[in-house]
């Protein structure tokens, strides 16, 4: 399947769109999220964006339901009309798009969120990026490094890419659907408009516009 940023992504709903139209593969962007997210918070309008600490950007409208629950470590950007719950755990080197929504104790590190995306409930996304308008159920996960700690590979249908990384969590295409309680293994790729059937262990590359219900049932929607 087609795994590059152009086949996963609208980057027309990201903040992000020029740093990653530099990579042909979105993991490629990973290493550099956390300069990238310093520069553009320097070019922030101070008339929009609140600078709270050291390498954090607030927009003015964000809704905190409780903000003392909450904590934000730099560097990150919070988007325009962003709702952050509490409980939520921001490591650095995140940037979240716009009209978001950032759950109950849900813990954030080294992504790249675009905008309209919602981890609402107990989501754990590292080292990922998250296309516009993605959704994952409670309790789902990326999972980000492998048990043996070797190098992630990309399994794209028997093709085996090198990524050179030992994190890598997961790549999910625009307005993606992660059911509750799934486990994205390290390097999983999901294709634009596809679903994720609840409690799913899913690993390798899942083509757009398809349903997962179990490794060995992929369907898609059409034929569904």
């Amino acid at each position: 399947m087609n795994i590059k940023i152009t086949d996963l992504f609208d980057l027309e709903h990201s903040k992000a769109a020029d740093y990653l139209k530099q990579f042909s593969y979105p993991w490629e962007a990973l290493a550099g999220i956390s300069d990238f997210v310093k520069e553009l918070g320097k070019t922030l309008p101070e008339d929009e964006y609140d600078h709270p600490a050291e390498d954090v950007w607030i927009a003015k409208d964000v809704q905190f339901y409780i903000r003392e629950t909450n904590y934000i470590k730099g560097p990150a950007i919070i988007g325009h009309g962003t709702e952050i719950r509490p409980g939520a755990f921001i490591r650095g080197s995140v940037l979240v798009g716009d009209n978001c929504v950032i759950g109950n104790s849900t813990e954030l590190k080294n992504v790249i969120i675009f905008d309209n995306v919602q981890v609402p409930h107990y989501n754990y996304v590292g080292d990922s990026i998250l296309g516009f308008k993605a959704h994952m159920g409670a309790g789902s996960i990326t999972s980000n490094v492998k048990s043996d700690k070797i190098n992630v590979v990309i399994n794209n249908q028997g093709e085996k890419i090198e990524t050179g990384r030992k994190k890598i969590g997961a790549m999910l295409g625009d307005r993606v659907e992660v059911g509750c309680n799934s486990v994205l293994n390290p390097g999983t790729i999901v294709g634009r408009d596809s679903n994720i059937y609840p409690t799913s262990c899913v690993r390798g590359c899942i083509p757009e516009n398809s349903i997962y219900k179990e490794k060995t049932s992929i369907v898609l929607k059409t034929n569904a």
